[in-house]
């Protein structure tokens, strides 16, 4: 069975730092992408950042390119989320999700397992 467990969240002034961590179970966790979801209050869950299998490709929403950076560890089976320069429009959920096997998809409908989310809480 997945199980994905997010951690890192916190509450931090803008212009600060936090860096999520996934553990991820499941010793096939390395044979897929993997990504990083986020949801406000009232919003739609929308997509941060996927990593490939691998490591070597790596997708940002728009907004966040040049402050967050999707990492991974497969011989740890961990996934991270180092989210620098924060702004209070970072304030969400931020979940961890197991995407398709191939394919660093933007899509959550591709991400067939998610985690339980970390609060992330950015005050202006």
């Amino acid at each position: 069975q997945v199980q994905l467990v997010e951690s890192g969240g916190g509450l931090v002034q803008a212009g600060g730092s936090l860096r999520l961590s996934c553990a991820a179970s499941g010793r096939t966790s390395s044979s897929y992408v993997m990504g990083w979801f986020r949801q406000a209050p009232g919003k739609e869950r929308e997509f941060v950042s996927a990593i490939s299998k691998n490591g070597y490709s790596t997708k940002y929403e728009d907004s966040v390119k040049g402050r967050f950076t999707i990492s991974r560890d497969n011989a740890k089976n961990m996934v991270y989320l180092q989210m620098n320069n924060l702004k209070p429009e970072d304030t969400a959920i931020y979940y961890c999700a197991r995407g398709p096997s191939y394919g660093v998809s933007q899509n959550p409908g591709d991400y067939g397992y998610w985690g339980q989310g970390t609060q992330v809480t950015v005050s202006s």
